[in-house]
């Protein structure tokens, strides 16, 4: 598991490695060029590339002359480096790179004015102009470079950060820093790339190790994780000699209405095959049939405006919501399982139900877990125009609730009861299908019904569900819900 570090720790970081190793800051900055140059290479293989580079006068511009060098050393003859000259100062590890870049009879230019870029020609085009820290838009001479580099046909490859970008902190509506194509960061990604609305800013980003201390970075203060699938192998527990069915825990699924029978299938099925013990789905009785010739292997609880669960300590795990309908009834059913106190995985309509309930928000006993997205959590906890913001609710709920808060995107957000969060990486655009949320849910709740911790449940649930998305889009361009539900196990097996 990576702890995630702001801008100023990972400054901390590199005047540790480099006191401690230890290394002097131009060869630690050699490094971070050569691990940029590595992974560029791989991209852009053309020889013959119009590459531009525009480097500011601290130390990402600094990495830029050094990465021009080393592409020029390497080959590439169709270099220029523009030194972006909007300040009087530059840093002592910039000026040492201009003097080993000016040795090589690569072509440097110097920029007075953003006007002068707009003559660039490049296929490609590096940007070195301003490394992290920032904490406001770009404003004067800085905003116009950037929108006239904006406008170039060029892919733009970013160093450690795209300029004007923030690596932490509320990302500023109406985005004008850099568009890159690339964004190749050293030894940890920014923060703010799990963000949706870091797509303005990179459409993709890759990180490259450059030998920082990494008992350091562990040492540092950080509420936030990146999952690793060496975390998920630590939590997975095999299957012992000897173990039954009742060893593996009963789940039940309140889910599906008369038109929305499958997404009670779907959370059924995923949570057949992560691996409950017994799963019953209590389901509308015209659903019956459909259960029976689907799954035969789950049992079922025929649902009517009157169902209540009259025992549900039979249960180890108890999920709600998936194609339930909104409706008195609903309402009175979540309420009921809500008094009886024990912790329920809630999703879709029953989120629905709660946010029209502030009441009840605040009686969710202990340890349940909410798998809301972006809607669903507004309607909860009240709207937000930012994911930053967004995310900090989460964390203050899931601690004010003592619940599990699992937030769903491109990269989902779980929210822990000790203000702990943790980034999920897998999962991919080829699931954005209908039902996804539902095969998700069933995962939890088998994880639950297994005696896992609810944190540790959704942690399973969320990589397990994002990495056999992430297999099955490798052979195939969209990937539905009973794919991905029924490949699971696969998954799970692999990963133990």
């Amino acid at each position: 598991m990576q702890k995630l570090l702001t801008s100023s720790q990972m400054r901390l970081a590199d005047a540790f490695t480099i006191a401690n190793e230890p290394v002097s800051s131009i060869s630690l900055m050699e490094r971070a060029v050569q691990a940029f140059v590595a992974n560029f290479v791989k991209e852009v293989t053309d020889l013959s590339a119009n590459i531009t580079v525009f480097c500011g006068k601290g130390n990402n511009g600094g990495d830029g002359l050094g990465i021009a060098r080393l592409l020029f050393k390497i080959g590439y003859r169709h270099i220029k480096a523009y030194i972006v000259n909007f300040s009087n100062k530059q840093s002592d590890d910039f000026s040492e790179n201009l003097k080993c870049l000016e040795q090589t009879g690569c072509e440097i230019l110097t920029l007075n004015q953003p006007a002068g870029a707009k003559a660039v020609l490049a296929d490609v085009v590096i940007d070195a102009i301003l490394g992290s820290g920032l904490n406001k838009p770009l404003t004067g001479e800085y905003a116009e470079l950037v929108q006239i580099i904006n406008a170039f046909p060029s892919r733009i490859y970013a160093v450690d950060v795209p300029t004007g970008f923030p690596s932490e902190g509320m990302i500023f509506e109406n985005y004008n820093g850099i568009k890159a194509y690339k964004t190749i960061c050293f030894q940890r990604p920014k923060i703010n790339f799990f963000f949706p609305e870091s797509a303005e800013a990179t459409e993709h980003y890759e990180v490259v190790e450059i030998g920082l201390n990494e008992a350091f970075i562990a040492s540092q203060d950080s509420d936030i994780h990146l999952l690793e699938e060496e975390d998920i192998r630590k939590i997975l527990k095999p299957r012992k000699t000897f173990s039954h069915k009742g060893t593996y825990g009963h789940a039940l699924i309140i889910a599906g209405n008369t038109t929305t029978m499958g997404a009670a299938i779907l959370s059924s099925m995923a949570c057949l095959h992560a691996g409950a013990g017994l799963t019953t789905a209590c389901i509308p009785p015209g659903g019956l049939v459909a259960l029976n010739t689907l799954l035969p292997e789950v049992m079922a609880l025929p649902r009517d405006e009157y169902t209540r669960i009259e025992d549900a300590s039979k249960y180890q795990s108890i999920a709600i919501g998936c194609g339930l309908g909104v409706s008195a009834e609903n309402a009175k059913l979540l309420e009921s399982l809500i008094v009886i106190g024990q912790p329920l995985v809630i999703d879709a309509d029953a989120l629905n139900i709660l946010g029209e309930n502030s009441e009840s928000i605040r009686q969710l006993p202990k340890h349940s877990i909410l798998t809301p997205h972006m809607k669903e959590f507004d309607r909860l906890f009240g709207s937000h125009d930012n994911w930053w913001s967004r995310v900090e609710t989460a964390k203050a709920k899931a601690k004010e609730l003592q619940i599990i808060i699992v937030l769903k995107n491109q990269y989902t957000f779980i929210c822990s009861p000790n203000s702990e969060v943790y980034i999920n990486p897998t999962g991919n655009p080829a699931m954005a299908q209908g039902g996804m949320g539902d095969v998700l849910t069933g995962i939890i709740a088998a994880f639950v019904a297994q005696n896992y911790t609810a944190l540790d449940a959704a942690l399973l649930a969320c990589y397990i569900h994002g990495k056999t998305g992430d297999d099955l889009a490798s052979g195939q361009f969209v990937v539905n819900a009973a794919q991905l539900a029924e490949k699971v196990s696969h998954t799970i097996k692999q990963i133990i």
